[in-house]
């Protein structure tokens, strides 16, 4: 339950990046600008953190022994995710970016065969894949089809190009965020904390945002003082605050594909978040009957992915039974 509180949590604070990154696309602002300042705002905001907590050293050793591990990663985990979902928020509005990047509740389910974990036989320690569970994709698909629901109202009045430029980009985003923080949660194997991981994949994914500022530059110019200014909220609330949380939470759930897939089923909370901050900053028309069917199917949900991840615990955690005690104990006299 804690780790899905900070999933929701996280939700909340992902759910500022939509509304803002649309609110900067209304008023002209680039998108490769709005990505990409971002995660220049990250480096010192993260810097600070790991100096106060005096765990910077793990992380820059860490980097400098496997450089191209932290910078695939930490671009596919990074630019692959961000860069898209602002790229499409400049065709279509936060409510859609917002839905459709929901898929990455089904993405993280799907991707488990590509990680593997350690099992005991009798011949020893072997690495075998992890099964992509059934029940938890179930219950993710659920959630996906509350998700459309919401959607359902406002997507009649999209555009082919809407529809096009504003999915295409963030179905690669849905996957991409999982596999890139999966992957660097194998890597890391317990030896880092969120803050680290999180400054590291920053730090590891700067000469893609490089690239990406170059592009910002050569077709809009320098970023206005607007767009630099909402760009630093981003960073903090999204960059910062959310991404931690979500890290810290996944982190939690490491080694348990059915609980990770219910924190990474929290994030369905983002698009309710979008929704009721583009009505009250955006001007956005209010949801209609299907939208609070749509909500209801989500919290349903939620609460089906809370109670399957609380049942693996409790059951991985049974006392074992008398006669199992029995034999333990005769075999170890």
């Amino acid at each position: 339950m804690r780790e899905m509180a900070l999933g929701l949590a996280a939700s909340f604070f992902f759910a500022v990046t939509f509304i803002l990154n649309r609110s900067m696309e209304l008023a002209g602002g680039s998108w490769a600008w709005s990505s990409s300042l971002r995660f220049f705002f990250m480096v010192p905001l993260l810097f600070a953190i790991l100096l106060a907590r005096r765990n910077l050293g793990p992380v820059w050793h860490d980097m400098k022994c496997h450089p191209w591990t932290w910078i695939t990663w930490g671009t596919v985990g990074f630019g692959l995710f961000y860069a898209p979902l602002t790229y499409a928020a400049a065709y279509g509005p936060g409510w859609l970016v917002a839905g459709t990047w929901q898929c990455t509740i089904v993405a993280g389910v799907l991707l488990s065969p590509l990680f593997t974990e350690r099992r005991e036989t009798k011949n020893g320690t072997v690495l075998v894949r992890r099964p992509i569970e059934k029940r938890a994709l179930l219950i993710s698909m659920l959630i996906l089809s509350g998700v459309v629901l919401i959607q359902f109202q406002q997507a009649s009045h999209l555009t082919w190009k809407e529809i096009g430029l504003g999915i295409f980009p963030v179905l690669m985003a849905a996957f991409a965020y999982p596999l890139g923080n999966r992957k660097m949660i194998e890597h890391c194997a317990g030896r880092l904390d969120a803050f680290q991981r999180v400054w590291g994949m920053t730090m590891a994914s700067l000469p893609f945002w490089l690239i990406v500022a170059l592009i910002g530059w050569l077709t809009a110019g320098a970023p206005s003082a607007g767009q630099m200014m909402q760009s630093f909220i981003v960073a903090i609330s999204s960059g910062v605050i959310a991404t931690t949380l979500f890290f810290i939470a996944t982190d939690r759930a490491k080694g348990n594909e059915r609980k990770l897939a219910a924190v990474e089923a929290t994030q369905s909370g983002e698009v309710i978040f979008a929704v009721i901050g583009e009505v009250l900053f955006l001007s956005a028309p209010l949801p209609n009957g299907w939208a609070f069917v749509g909500l209801a199917v989500i919290i349903i949900g939620i609460c089906w992915h809370s109670f399957e991840s609380t049942r693996t615990v409790k059951h991985s955690s049974l006392p074992i039974s008398t006669d199992r005690r029995l034999k333990r104990i005769g075999g170890e006299r």
